[in-house]
């Protein structure tokens, strides 16, 4: 079984950070499903610093969530080792730092994809992290910038040399954004020649394809995004009747609204979408599910589906 640091992942499929997607809720059925550890949504490291209420919500996990790690970004060490340091206090099993983030936002103030062009700032991030922190300090980073600026190679060796643990590799430039193919060529000469355990992600959309993309790689595990959203089956490779799945979004749906309240609805409409997408009359119903505003109406929709099914 896979480490990071002292601590044994549940399972080779893990659970991919998504901003937006991978809240508490998610996190928690996504581990009841066979993922072998989560990550909280990338996280402003300069936000928990300022105590940013909106900021620390994030940071929120249960025991249900582990093997967990917090994942956060920023470009100024000592902010964020500032944060890591907070965020430790919280009893995480790892923390993560996001070197991937392609969002404008985010990259516009150097940091997730931006660290990509800058190894030793990087370097230092880390460096000055593991010097602070006891937990396990991993990075999920991309192959490069663009085409250009593949450099993953640069960007791992400072990785190793400041003391990671584990190296998260999305097998795409922070140009293609979610767009194109992942590069898992590039993912397995990283594999084949790191110090410490790489994890690939991208592209993976079947729990055949997971265990495949992990033998022919030589990764110690990957990491699955968005082929989970509506699908947490994807971790044990289980092939779910419609039943199930309507009993799973409204459990989902429960615990959205315990977790976010009257938004919690508002929120699971993504999710919905996604889970009954394959299903006959599926059009019909997502179209209704996104207009709902309650828990009784959302229910009235899933069980008129699952009767027209039958």
């Amino acid at each position: 079984m896979m480490r990071i640091g002292k601590i044994d992942a549940a399972g080779p499929l893990m659970l991919a950070p998504i901003a937006g997607f991978t809240d508490s809720p998610f996190r928690h059925i996504s581990r009841r499903h066979g993922a072998g550890l989560t990550v909280t949504e990338l996280i402003s490291a300069e936000g928990i610093v300022r105590m940013n209420r909106k900021t620390l919500d994030l940071l929120v996990f249960h025991e249900g969530e582990r093997p967990i790690g917090i994942q956060i970004f920023g470009n100024e060490p000592g902010i964020m080792t500032a944060a890591a340091e907070a965020a430790e206090a919280l009893r995480p099993d790892f923390i993560d730092i996001n070197m991937g983030c392609p969002a404008r936002r985010v990259c516009g103030s150097g940091s997730g994809a931006a660290l990509l062009l800058d190894p030793r700032k990087a370097f230092l991030i880390v460096r000055d992290i593991v010097a602070r922190v006891t937990l396990p300090i991993t990075a999920k980073i991309r192959i490069g910038w663009n085409a250009e600026n593949l450099t993953y190679r640069e960007i791992v060796k400072a990785l190793e040399d400041a003391g990671i643990s584990l190296i998260f590799v999305h097998g795409r430039t922070r140009a293609q954004q979610y767009g194109g193919e992942a590069d898992w060529n590039v993912i397995s000469e990283i594999a084949e020649s790191s110090s410490v355990p790489v994890v690939g992600n991208g592209d993976i959309r079947s729990h055949d394809e997971a265990l495949r993309r992990m033998a022919s790689s030589g990764c110690a595990a990957v990491m699955i995004g968005r082929g989970a959203i509506g699908n947490p089956w994807i971790f044990s490779g289980k092939a779910p009747v419609l039943e199930e799945v309507v009993a799973q979004i409204k459990e989902h749906l429960d615990m959205m609204i315990d977790c976010h309240g009257d938004r919690g609805i508002v929120l699971m409409r993504k999710h919905m979408v996604r889970y009954i997408h394959e299903f006959k009359g599926a059009r019909h119903a997502r179209r209704d599910l996104v207009g709902a505003s309650s828990r009784e109406e959302v229910h009235g929709i899933l069980d008129s589906l699952a009767h027209h099914t039958d």
